[in-house]
């Protein structure tokens, strides 16, 4: 279904990075649905407390760094041509938070260039200090016939929020206005991303405060067991019933809210094998 490469950059063994090739739809068949998650950032500043990407910062990656992730993915199955894929997506949500990087608004015009087919996701936290960045980023939006934009919130307690992503955040009010503007009629609505284990509130009728479900729409995501997570004493689902138990009561509360909700609960064997953001990298590097 996927493959995680891993990139060791500026011949020196500290800057690695991830990037994911994936087939979207049937195992082998990216005609159909092809997904590329790439990385903006060796290590990441924000350092959330469950993902393994975050620590070890060391800047931004560069647009020639950027594009060579999607150019070595579309080189390693040279019988397909990418404009024929029927949904090409790319995402940037690996490693980094992509609002630091302006390189990112670069690649995105290199896209609309060269591959108009293809569907941006851009996920992030919404740092505090990068309001002109998503400013060009609604400029660069409307390039595409089709952009998905996700914002990480995670729980709906300031505290517990601020414990989970240690850097300051836009306001409720922002995030509310910011993704009003950037929805398009007869397009995707603004994805909430919330993590789900038991020790991290998330309560609907807050959320409902702030976000219409005529714009947002809710996205569950189980708490992965990565290193991060287990250092820092995250419940965690290590089977996908618990994960499905835990992720279909929240979600009913959101859909009596009025909101559409996408369950993402990924393939289990993830966990096994290490293949969380950030996991691989972080191997890498420690035993070089």
């Amino acid at each position: 279904m996927a493959e995680v490469y891993v990139a060791r950059m500026r011949d020196d063994p500290g800057y690695v990075i991830e990037f994911v090739d994936a087939c979207g739809a049937s195992p082998g068949n990216r005609s159909l649905k092809w997904v590329i998650v790439i990385s903006t950032q060796f290590g990441c500043p924000v350092n959330c407390r469950m993902c393994d990407a975050g620590g070890d910062f060391r800047g931004n990656l560069t647009f020639e760094d950027l594009r060579s992730q999607i150019e070595t993915v579309f080189s390693a199955h040279d019988e397909i041509d990418p404009r024929d894929c029927q949904k090409l997506k790319v995402q940037f949500a690996r490693m980094g938070e992509p609002s630091f990087n302006d390189e990112v608004l670069e690649l995105l015009r290199w896209f609309k260039d060269r591959y108009p087919n293809i569907v941006p996701c851009v996920t992030t936290m919404t740092p505090i200090g990068r309001e002109q960045w998503f400013e060009k980023l609604l400029e660069v939006r409307d390039s595409f016939s089709d952009f998905q934009l996700q914002f990480s919130i995670n729980s709906t307690d300031d505290d517990y929020r601020e414990k989970l992503m240690p850097y300051p955040k836009m306001s409720w009010d922002w995030l509310a206005d910011f993704g009003r503007e950037f929805f398009r009629n007869e397009q995707r609505k603004i994805v909430l991303n919330f993590a789900i284990c038991p020790d991290i509130p998330v309560q609907s009728g807050f959320v409902k405060r702030y976000f219409d479900p005529k714009w947002f729409i809710i996205k569950m995501t189980p708490v992965n067991p990565t290193s991060a997570a287990t250092e820092n004493g995250f419940t965690i689902a290590h089977n996908r019933l618990v994960a499905d138990n835990l992720i279909r009561l929240k979600s009913s509360e959101f859909e009596n809210q009025g909101y559409a909700v996408i369950q993402s609960i990924g393939d289990m064997e993830e966990n096994l094998i290490g293949s969380n953001c950030g996991q691989m990298a972080r191997r890498i590097i420690a035993t070089s």
